[in-house]
């Protein structure tokens, strides 16, 4: 009787226990601004924004080839396919996790034939009985069962902790995925821009040269001086130093935009090769508040996630205090004579076992593991505040980025326009015979100049659009933990 109570009380308690050792997880605080700076200097009324565009944030770019390579690179790219094997690797442990609070059982059987020495003292000593047969048989069928009793809750924080793991490699997958189309975009763009300066950069050698045969061939006849005609090849020469560079830049790109679409640099070089505009960077003006990007950012969940793991180890560290318990079977049937008398009631065989694990001599170890999961909270805590600091710091800095290059690209334009109307005036009076060739093509020259600043501008501004997608989680869908364990 007293030992069936002593195999109920461990079952009993670990089915009526409701909590756990160690402290229970509480998410943190995380201290934040009403709003962002940038919003201050948005003037403009933010417009609805449907599930969709948010899902698909590069759409909003109205570039069919760019929403062409960003679908490529989510279908090909290898960093995320990485993401994707840490996901179910994740899964994986939180199988096992929840595994190990269920009873395990295991069936085995053998048969065995053994030929005995007669050498040997065992085998001399039955060699010497009547009857002996060197010859025997051994036959042996058993279940055999387990569980440990999570009286405590060290397991119960081992499965949090894993749950916790698993949520954090499923938010770091979307991280990836986030980064991967940004990535994907920024480097498009700057393709086209460098497609864009490229032009522009042929377009001014074209005139430098026009300029230069105009005034060699004024010099030649004495109506201009020497200065003008090495000034005129310095230009050209400064002209021409920039397609080396610019062509270097675009060789870059396009290869590393293969990489990012999973493929060999050239691959899709062909189907890039034909220059196109620059994509327009779509209106952005809905920020949200600051405290949002705790729920669309997926590498803030990531953060908040790791933080939840790494406290529920503290809870499984500090159940290595207490007594393990567990419980085991065995139902068999085992007989040395012949197969056929396996199963007879003679051969039946059975054990009950109540196991009893207490590391009581080792608690110095066990409270330095106790301060060793505690120090990684703490780490794990601050990496997270760090990290929202961060977050909000991303978006401040790329929406002031876009409102400043959106800025500088209308200036530019409108200057470019007006030196554009300088150029017209001087080609008319060149035509009316009032001023020379040499007015025309040096307005020219400015001119294109001018193109090549407003391009710069105006790929920096579609970067910066990208940069400010990316810094607000790439949407603005709230995702949370218990969303992630639903996927």
């Amino acid at each position: 009787m007293l030992a069936r109570r002593l195999l109920l009380f461990p079952l009993c308690a670990g089915l009526t226990a409701g909590c756990a050792v160690g402290p229970d997880y509480h998410p943190p605080e995380a201290p934040l601004p009403g709003h962002f700076q940038a919003q201050q200097a948005a003037t403009r009324p933010a417009r609805a924004w449907t599930a969709l565009e948010l899902a698909t944030w590069w759409r909003q770019f109205d570039d069919p080839l760019l929403a062409r390579v960003v679908s490529l690179a989510l279908a090909q790219n290898l960093d995320l396919a990485q993401a994707t094997a840490r996901v179910a690797q994740a899964r994986a442990g939180l199988g096992a996790a929840n595994a190990a609070l269920l009873p395990s059982a295991a069936a085995h059987g053998s048969a065995a034939r053994a030929y005995q020495s007669v050498q040997t003292p065992l085998g001399q000593v039955l060699n010497a009985t009547p009857g002996y047969d060197r010859w025997g048989n051994a036959y042996e069928a058993n279940l055999e069962a387990g569980w440990e009793v999570d009286l405590f809750g060290g397991l119960r924080r081992g499965q949090e902790a894993a749950q916790a793991d698993y949520q954090a490699a499923q938010a770091a997958a979307l991280a990836t995925r986030l980064a991967v189309a940004a990535q994907t975009a920024d480097i498009y763009i700057t393709i086209r821009g460098l497609q864009t300066r490229l032009d522009v950069a042929q377009r001014q050698i074209a005139v430098q040269q026009q300029l230069v045969a105009k005034v060699a061939l004024l010099l030649s006849r004495g109506l201009a001086a020497e200065y003008q005609a090495r000034q005129a090849e310095g230009a050209l020469a400064q002209a021409q130093s920039t397609v080396p560079v610019l062509q270097t830049g675009l060789d870059a790109a396009m290869n590393a935009l293969d990489v990012m679409l999973g493929v060999p640099p050239g691959t899709y070089r062909a189907e890039l090769a034909r220059p196109a505009a620059i994509p327009a960077a779509p209106r952005l003006d809905d920020m949200g508040a600051p405290g949002d990007l705790l729920k669309r950012r997926p590498d803030l969940i990531v953060a908040e996630r790791r933080l939840a793991a790494t406290n529920a180890r503290i809870g499984e560290a500090i159940a290595e205090y207490y007594p393990k318990f567990s419980l085991s079977g065995l139902l068999g049937s085992a007989t040395t004579i012949s197969s056929g008398n396996l199963f007879a009631g003679g051969a039946s065989q059975s054990a009950g076992v109540l196991g009893l694990r207490w590391r009581l001599f080792d608690f110095g170890r066990i409270q330095a593991q106790i301060d060793l999961a505690k120090g990684r909270d703490a780490e794990a805590l601050a990496a997270y505040r760090l990290a929202v600091l961060r977050a909000t710091e991303d978006v401040e800095n790329a929406f002031s980025a876009l409102v400043n290059r959106t800025q500088q690209t209308a200036t530019l334009t409108q200057g470019e326009a007006a030196l554009a109307r300088a150029r017209a005036s001087a080609f008319a009076a060149y035509e009316r015979g009032a001023s020379s060739l040499i007015d025309v093509l040096y307005a020219d020259a400015t001119v294109l100049q001018a193109s090549d600043a407003r391009a710069q501008a105006q790929t920096e501004t579609a970067r910066a659009a990208v940069a400010a997608y990316k810094a607000l989680g790439g949407g603005w869908q709230p995702v949370t933990a218990q969303e992630l364990a639903r996927r």
